[in-house]
């Protein structure tokens, strides 16, 4: 059975408290029974976890228990510290090729000329077209909160001419002093 130094049970930890890796190999499995998976990827079978640390330490690696869920849990005999990059390494492919679609804001007055407004059409449909949602938030000023149910159609305008390539994610609803609606892209 290897020894780990101080540094790697200490680094184990540190990955263990941000929920990376949650690992329990060699004595600290507890379980009487465990499914032994071997160095080359074959099954060897239920046994006692005594028997599985023997045939580790036999090998010179460690046992990593690596589905406590199962019944019995599962375990792999594998070197430890390999085991802990390869899995960080996937973790981290996974996160690579994850879509995040971001949120991005077009703020509006409720006196905006028609060509400004098309200017802000024309960013919208930049943003909606690379995946990312849109909010249109219309503000309002001072005697501008009198006439909010006749500026709505500004918000109404902005969507209809975005209505060929993207859809009304949440409806204009009044916050504060300002009117927000989310746009995003038709699927």
């Amino acid at each position: 059975m290897k020894k780990h130094s101080h540094r790697e049970v200490y680094l184990c930890n540190v990955v263990r408290r941000y929920k990376v890796i949650d690992y329990l190999i060699n004595e600290q499995i507890r379980d009487k029974e465990v499914r032994v998976i071997g160095v080359e990827g074959n099954q060897l079978g239920v046994m006692s976890i005594d028997e599985a640390r023997g045939i580790a330490d036999e090998a010179g690696l460690d046992l990593v228990r690596v589905s406590p869920n199962a019944k019995p849990p599962v375990c792999r005999i594998t070197d430890y510290g390999k085991f802990r990059y390869e899995q960080m390494r996937k973790e981290k492919e996974a996160k690579k090729k994850q879509k995040t679609i971001d949120i991005k804001e077009i703020r509006l007055s409720p006196n905006i000329d028609d060509n400004d407004l098309n200017t802000k059409i024309n960013m919208a449909r930049k943003f909606l077209t690379k995946g990312d949602r849109v909010k249109v938030t219309l503000r309002f000023r001072g005697r501008e909160l009198a006439y909010v149910n006749k500026r709505k159609e500004v918000l109404d305008d902005f969507a209809e001419k975005l209505s060929d390539i993207s859809v009304i994610d949440k409806p204009a609803k009044f916050e504060g002093r300002s009117m927000i609606m989310f746009l995003a892209a038709k699927k």
